[in-house]
């Protein structure tokens, strides 16, 4: 590693931390429906949406109902994107005619599979793209079905998260608020706001913001280049803030049109563990305790770091087989030595490996580099990222309710250590509780493990519906513990909602699209229904005064103990699988090392 990369790193967090309070205050005044200093001109607006869509401001709702509003709203969602993508060229602003016959020759077609996985991807919040946004979309697909999932998409989550957050501060109550004045308020009063600010910010910066059509330039050589442009400003501002991740180019976040500086590029790697992290003050104001809310962002503060000093190192030390070779691979003032391919060189190796950490940690899934090529252990730190559920600070609203999970489970083996009944914020934790967090925890790691074994040992067609790229697909993609590591990433991701990839699959194959938006309806709402049954069983319970043999929740033997949960969770279920992708690989490329060390024959 080197002083510059560590100094980057320490100020990106300082600056994330300092964030946190201010940020997780107003939330809380938001979703405790006080007054805040954007009322005045925000809340007309949330009054008309009350009116115009018949909500009843102080109308509250069972777990039961607003998981009910939830799942319909996700269905409306679904249909909506869905509908758009196949109607496309129907619809207006779409100046290169995609989805109609005079398509550009290099246009990806909008086939029902794609699009299916498309809208639930959206939905979901996952924004995982088996299409190249630029030669595949309307101008009018990316603003009313895509920018706006990204809005309520990521509203939605925050909206469980405060539910649940009631489950804890609320005493034999039935409601635990309403799903439609959640969703509202943080749509108007967070997201809305911060991403105007951001999206003015990005246009500024030279990132784009237009509805005129592709301008033909002419080259050096005298050929001509088509450069796709369009509302990238807009779409790029909430896909950090919401944890989206969806690029409007194919490259995303490497492309010089959607992060042109290392301005940029600092500005929308904060962006996306932002609310996140202040979320985790809102809990703690919310429950009136902050230091609750601070042992969390403890917590994940902790995986957080841990992770970005494994993968920047493993980045920065390079490959051993090109050091064998002769070629430098230590930072010097003239070059940046280490693992430079797939990185760009405006942004280097350590922003490299901090935005793939916090990319990964959040259920973001924005790329600045491809984590295909990534040293193996490089690699590995973003795919266990996604594989803990995605709760090292996580999506908008996902990562804190998949904390408080962990925690729970902590909470839970804490009273088994005793012998008594655990407890959490004043609420016994018993059967109802850890089952629905078990049954989180397994769904997910069925999702990835069973879907990425079948896409590894299924035998397609070569000209088989299921493989209906044709028999050329099969090249595309990589063989070997790589091979089998971007297969388990793909899988991760999806069901992780995070949406990046390794970029080496290829991924735009009916069995994909369907089987990676099964993974992704099963990551989402197979975490959330679960954690509102404990938001409602919670609500509904006495509040129980602490006693001597309470576990504290706020100090750092259970900071340790929630990070030992989700590292141990994490491993018991995916160290085999990792240990046929990125750690054989590891091994294998250091064989040559290893053997000239060891001089041992199972190496050779």
């Amino acid at each position: 590693m080197t002083s510059n990369g560590i100094f980057q790193i320490v100020v990106f967090f300082a600056l994330l931390l300092i964030l946190t309070k201010p940020l997780g205050k107003f939330m809380a005044g938001v979703f405790e429906g006080k007054r805040t200093w954007l009322h005045p001109l925000l809340r007309p607006l949330e009054r008309l949406i009350y009116k115009l869509s018949g909500i009843r401001e102080d109308a509250e709702q069972r777990w039961t109902q607003y998981t009910a509003s939830l799942l319909v709203f996700s269905l409306v969602s679904f249909l909506f994107v869905y509908l758009i993508q196949r109607l496309q060229g129907f619809l207006p602003l779409n100046p290169m005619h995609f989805s109609t016959a005079h398509a550009p020759s290099n246009a990806t077609a909008m086939t029902p599979d794609l699009a299916f996985n498309t809208a639930v991807s959206f939905m979901t919040n996952t924004n995982w793209q088996a299409y190249g946004g630029e030669s595949t979309l309307s101008y009018f697909v990316q603003m009313a079905a895509l920018t706006v999932q990204n809005f309520l998409s990521a509203a939605a989550g925050i909206a469980v998260a405060i539910a649940l957050i009631r489950g804890f501060t609320r005493r034999e109550a039935k409601t635990i608020g309403n799903f439609w004045v959640d969703l509202t308020r943080a749509t108007v009063y967070i997201l809305l706001p911060l991403s105007v600010a951001f999206a003015l910010f990005l246009a500024a910066q030279g990132v784009p913001q237009t509805l005129k059509p592709y301008p033909v330039a002419k080259t050096l050589e005298g050929a001509t280049q088509t450069i796709a442009v369009g509302p990238v400003a807009s779409q790029e501002a909430i896909k950090m803030l919401g944890t989206n991740g969806g690029g409007f180019f194919n490259a995303n976040s490497a492309h010089p049109f959607e992060n042109p500086t290392p301005l940029t590029n600092f500005v929308e790697c904060v962006a996306i563990l932002l609310i996140s992290a202040g979320l985790t003050y809102t809990f703690g104001a919310m429950v009136k305790d902050t230091r609750q809310g601070w042992a969390l962002f403890a917590a994940m503060s902790i995986l957080f770091l841990a992770g970005v000093f494994v993968c920047y190192p493993a980045e920065q030390r390079g490959n051993p087989m090109l050091s064998r070779l002769g070629v430098q691979q230590n930072a010097t003032s003239t070059q940046p030595g280490g693992n430079m391919e797939g990185k760009e060189e405006r942004f280097g190796i350590a922003d490299s490996a901090l935005w793939a950490v916090a990319t990964t940690d959040a259920s973001n899934g924005s790329v600045n580099s491809m984590h295909d090529s990534f040293t193996p252990m490089g690699g590995l730190v973003p795919l266990f990222n996604i594989e803990t559920g995605e709760v090292i600070f996580g999506g908008v609203g996902s990562g804190l309710y998949g904390m408080l999970l962990y925690a729970i489970i902590a909470v839970f083996i804490g009273g088994l250590m005793v012998g008594r009944t655990p407890e959490y914020l004043g609420k016994k934790i018993e059967q109802k509780e850890v089952k629905m967090c078990m049954l989180a925890l397994i769904a997910m790691a069925a999702s990835i493990l069973l879907f990425a074994a079948a896409s590894a040992v299924i035998p397609f067609a070569p000209k088989g519906y299921w493989n209906a790229l044709g028999p050329a697909v099969a090249n595309l993609n990589n063989g070997g513990p790589h091979g089998f590591s971007e297969i388990l990433y793909a899988f991760s991701s999806g069901t992780g909602n995070n949406g990046s990839a390794f970029a080496g699959l290829n991924a735009n194959t009916p069995w994909y699209n369907l089987t990676m938006g099964l993974a992704m309806l099963i990551g989402r709402f197979l975490m959330i229904i679960p954690m509102l049954a404990v938001a409602g069983s919670l609500a509904a319970k006495k509040h129980i005064p602490a006693t001597s043999g309470t576990l504290p929740t706020h100090g750092g033997l259970f900071v340790g103990l929630v990070v030992g949960v989700v590292i141990i969770v994490g491993a018991l279920t995916f160290f085999p699988a990792l240990s046929l992708g990125p750690i054989v690989e590891h091994f294998l490329m250091w064989q040559g090392k290893l053997l000239s060390m060891l001089s041992f024959p199972i190496w050779s």
